[in-house]
C-alpha cells in the first residue's frame, strides 16, 4: 500500500504540496480546520492560486487525495508536513496555529514516522517549540523514536516556470537519520534537495531569502520614486542593469512585496535578529519603511497620469489587474474612483467596499479610463491589456507601448 502523507494546511503552501505528492504516489490527507475550504476541495474546487481544477480533478481521480477538517483522519501517517502560517501579532510571532496542530498531531506520532515543519518562522522553532510538544504528547523522542526536520517553503506565486517540482528544496533534520528521512521524502517530489546541518540553518535560510528579496525590492522601489520625478524610465534602467553578468540580481519595482514571493511578514526578520542577538536589523527596517509606502506611490502616480489626460481619480473608471496590495483599491475607492478588478484568488480575499470583480475582457479593459497592473500573475493576458486599454499604469513591467506607463 502507498505511504500515507498528511499535509496540515491546505492553502497556498499545503495544497500544491499535496497535489505533487499524489502525483508521486502518496496517499494524501489534507487536514485543514477551515470546514468551508475542506468542503470546496472535496467538491473539486481548488482554493489556492497555483492549483487548478484539472490538478485537483486528477488527484481525486487517483483515489489518493481527500481533505478533512478532522485530525483523526491523520492517524496512521508515515509522513506529516505542517504548512501553517506563523504570523506576527503585536510585533512577535503568534505560534497559536502551530501549537494547536502540534498538540493534535502528537498523539498520532508513532515510532518511525517523519514530521516536517515547512512554516517560515524564527530559528529555533522546530527544535525549541515543535519538538517538545510532539515529544510530550506522544511519549516518544525525536531523533530516537521518530524523525523531525524543517524544510522552508519556496514558491513564486503564479509562475509557470518555477513550480514545486523544479525548485531546489532545502532540507534538514534534528539528527542525521532525520535528515536522511526528510531528504528521501522530498527527493520523491522535487528535482534537487539541498541538505543543511540543522533546522536552525534551514529556518535562517528562509529569513535570509526573505530579507534579500525585501531589501532589493526596496532599493528598486525607491529608485522608481526618484526616477519618476526625474522623468526617467526606471524599467529601462533595470533591464539594462540586468545584462551585468556578475554581482547583480534583477528586481523590478512593485507595490506588493508579499505578492512577489515573500513567505512571511518582512518585519519577522528584524524581530528574529533582535531576539537572538539583542541588536536591530537596520537595513531591513529601512526597507520595511520604503515598501510600506509603495501603495501610496502607485495611487499618486495614477492621479498624475489621469491629470495629464484631463481627468481626476474621482469619477474615473479604474480597472485593477490584481488586488494586492489591497491598499491601492481601498485608497481609490475612498477618492471616488469606480473600481473594478480581476483577481484569480479572490475567494481568499475580503474585498474592500466599492470594488466589483470582473473578468479582464477586451470590453472591460477598453471601457476603463485606466488599467493598473498590480499582479504579475502569468494567468493574465498582458498582450490583450496593452492592445485594448486606453492607458496602463504597469507596476510589474509586463506591458509595453505608447499607452503604457511603468512604475
Amino acid at each position: 500500500m502507498a505511504e500515507k502523507l498528511v499535509v496540515v494546511g491546505q492553502g497556498r503552501a499545503g495544497l500544491p504540496l499535496a497535489m505533487r505528492a499524489v502525483e508521486a504516489g502518496f496517499r494524501v490527507v489534507g487536514v485543514d480546520v477551515d470546514e468551508w475550504r475542506v468542503k470546496r476541495l472535496n467538491a473539486g474546487e481548488p482554493c489556492a492560486g497555483d492549483v487548478g481544477e484539472a490538478d485537483l480533478a486528477a488527484a481525486h481521480a487517483s483515489g489518493r487525495y481527500r481533505a478533512s477538517a478532522d485530525y483523526a483522519d491523520a492517524a496512521g501517517f508515515d509522513v506529516c508536513v505542517v504548512t501553517l502560517p506563523v504570523p506576527l501579532r503585536d510585533g512577535a510571532p503568534d505560534l497559536g496555529f502551530l501549537r494547536s496542530a502540534a498538540e493534535r498531531l502528537a498523539p498520532l506520532v508513532r515510532p518511525g514516522v517523519t514530521v516536517v515543519l515547512e512554516s517560515t518562522t524564527y530559528p529555533g522553532t522546530t527544535e525549541e517549540f515543535l519538538r517538545p510538544l510532539l515529544e510530550a504528547g506522544s511519549g516518544l523522542r525525536a531523533g530516537e523514536d521518530f524523525h523531525l526536520g524543517h524544510s522552508p517553503r519556496r514558491a513564486e506565486p503564479g509562475s509557470r516556470r518555477w513550480r514545486l517540482g523544479n525548485t531546489p528544496k532545502v532540507v534538514s533534520g534534528v539528527d542525521s537519520a532525520s535528515l536522511t528521512k526528510v531528504g528521501d521524502f522530498y527527493g520523491r517530489l522535487v528535482r534537487d534537495t539541498v541538505p543543511v546541518s540543522s533546522p536552525r540553518v534551514a529556518e535562517l535560510c528562509a529569513l535570509l531569502e526573505s530579507a534579500f528579496t525585501h531589501v532589493n525590492m526596496a532599493l528598486v522601489n525607491e529608485l522608481s520614486v526618484f526616477a519618476g520625478r526625474l522623468g526617467v524610465d526606471v524599467g529601462e534602467a533595470v533591464e539594462a542593469a540586468g545584462t551585468k553578468p556578475f554581482g547583480h540580481a534583477v528586481f523590478t519595482p512593485t507595490p506588493d512585496v508579499d505578492g512577489a514571493c515573500l513567505p512571511l511578514d518582512p518585519s519577522y526578520v528584524p524581530w528574529a535578529v533582535t531576539r537572538g542577538t539583542g541588536r536591530t536589523f537596520r537595513l531591513v527596517e529601512v526597507a520595511n519603511d520604503v515598501n510600506r509606502h509603495m501603495a501610496d506611490h502607485v495611487v499618486a502616480r495614477l492621479g498624475l497620469a489621469l491629470n495629464r489626460r484631463c481627468r481626476s481619480i474621482r469619477g474615473s473608471r479604474v480597472f485593477l489587474l490584481g488586488l494586492s496590495p489591497m491598499e491601492v483599491a481601498k485608497a481609490l475607492c475612498r477618492m471616488g474612483a469606480r473600481v473594478r478588478a480581476a483577481e484569480p484568488d479572490a475567494d481568499d480575499l475580503l474585498l474592500p467596499a466599492g470594488v466589483e470583480l470582473a473578468e479582464p475582457t477586451g470590453g472591460e479593459l477598453a471601457r476603463a479610463d485606466a488599467v493598473v497592473v498590480l499582479s504579475g500573475d502569468d494567468r493574465f493576458d498582458y498582450d490583450r491589456v496593452q492592445r485594448t486599454a486606453r492607458f496602463v499604469l504597469d507596476t510589474r513591467g509586463r506591458c509595453r507601448g505608447a499607452n503604457v506607463e511603468r512604475l
